[in-house]
């Protein structure tokens, strides 16, 4: 990791960079040993400490400023910001990676039917026997069914037909 120091009204003295860089040496484990460049600035301006960090990671830049009446807490506040931003960034960029549906779960949902309920659905009705009949003979079978249609094969032509009860009370014919 590389530090760079910029002292604004302050002298950056040796015990204030072992801090920085003790602070930072606990966040190893979130940059993996990634070749990191850090600009810390620090100044005192009408007795306020401000510190200021600008990271560069990856291809980000991280950046955390905080002020307050001590300069070590204000050193551990902004690098605790910085920390916040790269588990952010961290997560973020595993949970892209970790999106991806592998094939066999996708081909697996895809075959399981999800009923909406505001969609019509397909419900299994019996299973008809298709006699060889005429149409007259087929609309009379459609008197004694509860169904509005009833599927034959035609006793002329020997083609599957559909017969159906219209709205207003005559049957609708169907040939292929």
């Amino acid at each position: 990791m590389k530090f760079e120091y910029t002292g604004r009204h302050i002298e950056v003295t040796p015990a204030l960079r072992s801090h920085v860089e003790e602070q930072f040496g606990r966040l190893g484990h979130l940059f993996n040993g990634d070749a990191l460049s850090a600009h810390v600035i620090i100044g005192v301006e009408k007795g306020r400490h401000q510190s200021e960090i600008v990271l560069n990671w990856r291809h980000d830049v991280l950046t955390a400023n905080t002020s307050n009446s001590d300069m070590y807490v204000s050193l551990s506040q902004t690098i605790a910001k910085i920390e916040k931003q790269a588990l952010k960034l961290k997560k973020k960029v595993i949970d892209k990676h970790h999106k991806a549906v592998k094939v066999g779960v996708v081909t697996a949902r895809d075959s399981e039917v999800t009923a909406d309920p505001a969609s019509p659905r397909i419900v299994e009705a019996r299973d008809y026997d298709i006699k060889p009949v005429t149409a007259e003979e087929a609309a009379m079978l459609l008197e004694g069914e509860e169904n509005r249609f009833l599927v034959f094969r035609e006793a002329e032509t020997d083609r599957v037909s559909v017969i159906y009860k219209r709205k207003d009370g005559n049957y609708g014919l169907i040939q292929p």
